[in-house]
């Protein structure tokens, strides 16, 4: 088989160094029952499944979301991404013809001009006008882009994003086919910024109560903005990975993330990734001397086995699809065989999969990192420890305070011993000498008087106890 030494990413910092066989999308996929695909969200946003997996040794434990603290430690920080969708998926009709058609919004190109995937595509060419309210909202169909995309003019009336809000409807993936009641389920709790064509979805998870507990804790969390489009969801369709052309998408990366970001990995905490946008942003980043520069542009950085992670250390992220270019993305952090072995527990288990489903918390194999990692050089006391553990961890450690504390202790009780013996010993060896003559006389005047008296009295007690006996 063909080898190949390097292969370089097309994004700003982004590389990918080593030697390996090529890779084939089958060798990303794996058997999923249609059952298990999530078509709503949980109840509640912190109570799905959260399945940890250590890309070293793939060794896996089980949570729920809302015990996310127990593998995190204070010094960490959560890199987040704040996009907010857009309902753009709009429902219209050519002008002179009844019968439907759709839009869907990917990249906003000037204020009134969209990029847009159509439907029907032979209905919609250059020229034709589509009303989606009368007088409200409708579109001229201005060019076909390459890759079949159509560039349209918007005409509309107050102020756009009302009107879309008011029209539109959430651009859920093709693999979820029953209707979202509530929009704002399909939005992080800290979405600030428009323009996603899909949600961040390991972000859905959280709560506004579970972020402040987080950080009551001590983590750290770091916000960057990756618009999500719709090429997320696009197949790969060339066996050879590498032949695969990425999408792009634009980030932003502002000062205040790279400040807290860059104390951080100073400081020797991890910097956890929350979601693959996220994870994304963060290895397309610019650094100076070290340090993490703020930034913006498009993204096509693919992520893939092989690659070596420059600033994620974990990622939290949901279930992805067999063969997806993000399969291959936490492939490379955690190694392909522990993924599938971690993918075919999760099925077994019946855990919930892709945008509505559960979660996933994957430590980084170190193998896959540029460089060292200062967390790395300790133990995990993020990882909870039984009642037992802690009892006898502290027991160790009182016992190890104590034999520290002796050799210190010694010397000086020694001395003071031996200066105590030194002074009293000539005392008390001349008060001994001076008594032993007394006491001997003494002695000697006792046992004579003594011995006349006792002689008589003894025979005749002890031949009567002889006859009792």
């Amino acid at each position: 088989m063909l080898l190949f030494p390097k292969v370089y990413v097309s994004c700003v910092g982004a590389s990918i160094d080593y030697n390996v066989l090529v890779m084939k999308k089958s060798d990303f996929y794996y058997d999923l029952p249609e059952t298990l695909i999530a078509q709503h969200p949980s109840p509640q946003r912190d109570h799905s499944r959260l399945l940890y997996l250590n890309g070293a040794d793939g060794h896996t434990e089980e949570y729920s979301f809302f015990e996310l603290g127990k593998l995190l430690h204070s010094g960490d920080c959560l890199v987040l991404n704040d996009t907010r969708v857009i309902p753009a998926r709009l429902i219209g009709e050519k002008e002179g013809l009844e019968h439907p058609v759709e839009f869907l919004l990917l990249k906003r190109l000037s204020t009134s001009e969209w990029e847009v995937i159509v439907r029907p595509g032979r209905r919609l060419r250059p020229g034709a006008h589509v009303v989606f309210q009368k007088d409200v909202l409708e579109a001229d169909i201005l060019e076909v882009l390459p890759g079949g995309n159509r560039k349209v003019r918007f005409y509309f009336q107050g102020i756009w994003e009302e009107v879309l809000d008011s029209l539109g409807q959430m651009p859920l993936p093709p693999y979820i086919h029953e209707k979202l009641l509530d929009k704002e389920r399909y939005q992080t709790v800290y979405a600030v910024h428009e323009g996603s064509a899909a949600a961040p979805t390991a972000g859905l998870h959280f709560t506004k109560e579970l972020l402040q507990e987080l950080q009551d804790s001590g983590i750290r969390l770091a916000y960057v903005t990756l618009h999500v489009g719709l090429g997320t969801f696009r197949p790969v369709k060339e066996e050879d990975i590498l032949d695969h052309e990425m999408h792009s998408e634009y980030y932003e990366i502002p000062e205040e993330a790279c400040l807290v970001i860059n104390e951080t990995r100073r400081n020797g905490g991890r910097i956890i990734s929350v979601g693959t946008t996220s994870c994304r942003v963060l290895e397309s980043a610019e650094f100076v001397h070290g340090e993490m520069v703020p930034g913006s542009g498009e993204t096509r950085i693919f992520i893939y086995p092989g690659y070596q992670f420059k600033l994620v250390d974990c990622l939290i992220t949901n279930f992805h699809l067999p063969e997806s270019t993000l399969v291959m993305l936490v492939a490379a952090l955690a190694g392909k065989e522990h993924i599938l072995q971690a993918y075919a527990y999760a099925v077994e288990q019946k855990y919930r999969f892709f945008s509505f489903g559960d979660a996933m918390f994957i430590e980084g194999d170190p193998r896959n990192f540029v460089g060292t990692r200062p967390w790395l050089e300790g133990t995990r006391p993020w990882l909870e420890q039984k009642p037992e553990q802690q009892e006898e961890a502290e027991e160790l450690e009182q016992k190890e305070e104590e034999l520290e504390q002796r050799p210190e202790q010694k010397p000086e009780q020694k001395e003071e011993e031996l200066e105590q013996s030194l002074d009293q010993k000539p005392e008390q060896k001349e008060e001994e000498l001076e008594q032993r003559p007394e006491q001997k006389e003494e002695e000697l005047e006792q046992r004579l008087e003594q011995k006349p008296e006792q002689k008589p009295d003894q025979k005749p007690e002890q031949k009567e106890e002889s006859t009792h006996e």
